[in-house]
């Protein structure tokens, strides 16, 4: 049997839980996997790109367990009535090849996303950040900012959307939870005295939501809205100021930020930061960029998570996933006898 968390049980469990703790519980998994990053496998997520948007398999393995996620990408789908992100995954024991865990990956995406953005700020930010400012309020903006005051203690946001709308659900939402926001007028405006800037938008398209012009020395960018080919949001020449840290920068170098840069564009992978074989911030003054396109680990670190998190609990249900003979060489004797003669 294949323990199953669907939609209902994922907000129960999370609205039980609290966002804020979940993410922060998740940094400490996030981590954990980050530092045996060489012990799994590792590939570009597998993509099929359509005009309307693209449809993603993000497969990895450490050798024990295999996981998988399933996630779609459609920029233009608020606009019909759909989300622009939906996703499911799923873990299997590698012994047997057996599914053991499957669940919703909408919303636990949105926190994976957030808690992998702070455990990376946690160690590029400068350590007394407290101002984030925020281009982009849509789905992931709120989980964001509570990533963020989890693991930095940001407590002020600026926030700027091209969408009136958006910032509006954005206030309605993070106002009763005690930041200090401000709206500002422009992406130049919510920048200003920011320590953390994170940038976050969902066109599919070569844009340009941060000039070099609006950076200044010691600030760290959490850029994560450019994660496929032919979307990005930075000024090329920002990432010529600071120094870029990455995933895995094979994937990253088609989908996120550095695909304007040539190939042999230098690039940290995160994981050699946390493991203290490749320096982080070394200085107040330096400029840091996380170029985050999401990575298939990150979701096995979710999907461990919330696997260990409802053990016990009545967040899941068992399903019958896989056809179980009882002779192992007999799959078609459950349907042969049932089926009428002749036919």
């Amino acid at each position: 049997m294949t323990r199953f968390v669907d939609v209902r049980n994922m907000i129960r469990w999370t609205a039980a839980r609290g966002p804020e703790r979940i993410m922060a519980d998740l940094i400490d998994y996030l981590e954990d996997d980050f530092r045996r990053w060489p012990s799994f496998d590792k590939t570009p997520r597998v993509a099929s790109h359509t005009p309307f948007g693209v449809i993603e398999l993000m497969p990895t393995s450490d050798h024990e367990t295999y996981g998988f996620k399933y996630v779609n990408g459609h920029p233009s789908n608020p606009a019909r009535g759909y989300q622009t992100v939906t996703a499911f995954g799923v873990l299997a024991d590698v012994h047997n090849g057996y599914p053991t865990f499957l669940t919703e990956m909408t919303v636990l995406t949105a926190l994976r996303t957030a808690a992998t953005s702070a455990m990376v700020a946690k160690k590029l930010a400068q350590p007394d950040s407290r101002v984030m400012g925020m281009i982009g309020t849509g789905s992931q903006s709120e989980f964001q900012a509570l990533a963020f005051r989890a693991a930095l203690g940001i407590d002020t946001l600026r926030v700027w959307d091209t969408d009136r709308a958006a910032i509006d659900k954005f206030l309605r939402n993070m106002a009763p939870l005690g930041f200090d926001i401000t709206v500002a007028s422009s992406a130049a405006d919510v920048v200003e005295g920011a320590d953390v800037i994170t940038t976050c938008t969902a066109d599919k398209t070569n844009a340009t939501v941060l000039t070099a012009d609006m950076i200044t020395p010691g600030v760290h960018i959490n850029a994560i809205g450019g994660d496929c080919p032919g979307k990005t949001e930075l000024d090329a020449e920002i990432l010529r100021m600071g120094d870029v840290f990455v995933e895995f920068a094979p994937q990253t170098r088609i989908e996120g930020e550095i695909q304007q840069m040539p190939a042999d564009f230098p690039v940290t992978e995160f994981w050699q930061v946390l493991n203290n074989t490749a320096p982080g911030r070394t200085s107040a003054g330096q400029i840091t960029i996380f170029d985050s396109v999401g990575f298939a680990i990150e979701d096995f670190s979710a999907l461990r998570y919330v696997r260990d998190s409802i053990e016990g609990s009545e967040y899941f249900e068992t399903i019958d996933l896989v056809a179980n003979p009882d002779d192992p060489k007999d799959l078609f004797g459950l349907v042969g006898a049932l089926s009428p003669l002749g036919s």
